[in-house]
């Protein structure tokens, strides 16, 4: 500090001692921070007046508005059921044209063909599900038979029970070396890498 004796003069006359400065500086900073206090910028503007418009103009925007919104709720609904169509499985032009030389013309099966193949197909659905069962059940008791060596072999030995359970990595002995790279060809001259981007859009 400067000293108590020094002033701050403001049109010749003294205003502010610094003493009075070095008393308030002793004061508590919790009063000093409570004292203190900053407003946020507040930005402001003179409000616009609002033109008055023509109800029927309102009207009239409202009404385009609603039909616009309309037009497209019709387009959503026509092509609600339109597909994007793909190219893989379009059929080609010329097949359609010759399908009536194609197709060929079966005689109608009658009644009792009929009966006899549903019942060939629910013998098949038997037999396959038969089948399937008889699986599943060796598998089962297979399973139940190794579990139970298992726990037979681990009464005897813990080492012998570990090695067996370990996986065997030779049990399919397959080593396969080949070319790591493709091979050059000879003469042959790399292209630029330009292409023509062919696939169609659809929105």
């Amino acid at each position: 500090m400067f000293g108590s004796r020094l002033s701050i003069y403001f049109n010749g006359t003294p205003t502010i001692r610094i003493s009075y400065i070095n008393r308030l500086s002793l004061q508590s900073s919790s009063l000093a921070a409570r004292c203190l206090h900053t407003t946020p910028v507040l930005c402001a503007e003179p409000l616009k007046k609002k033109k008055k418009l023509d109800p029927q103009i309102i009207k009239q925007r409202e009404d385009r508005k609603k039909k616009k919104i309309e037009k497209q709720i019709r387009r959503l609904e026509r092509n609600a059921r339109q597909l994007k169509p793909v190219e893989e499985l379009e059929m080609p032009l010329d097949l359609i044209d010759n399908k009536a030389k194609r197709e060929r013309k079966l005689t109608p099966l009658s009644s009792a063909e009929v009966e006899q193949r549903a019942l060939l197909k629910k013998q098949w659905a038997h037999y396959k599900h038969d089948e399937k069962v008889a699986d599943f059940q060796i598998i089962d008791r297979l399973l139940q038979t190794q579990n139970k060596a298992l726990e037979e072999l681990r009464r005897e030995s813990e080492e012998l029970y570990q090695a067996a359970i370990e996986v065997d990595m030779k049990l399919l002995p397959v080593a396969l070396k080949g070319p790591v790279a493709t091979p050059p060809i000879k003469n042959y001259v790399s292209p630029d890498g330009d292409y023509i981007h062919q696939s169609m859009k659809w929105e």
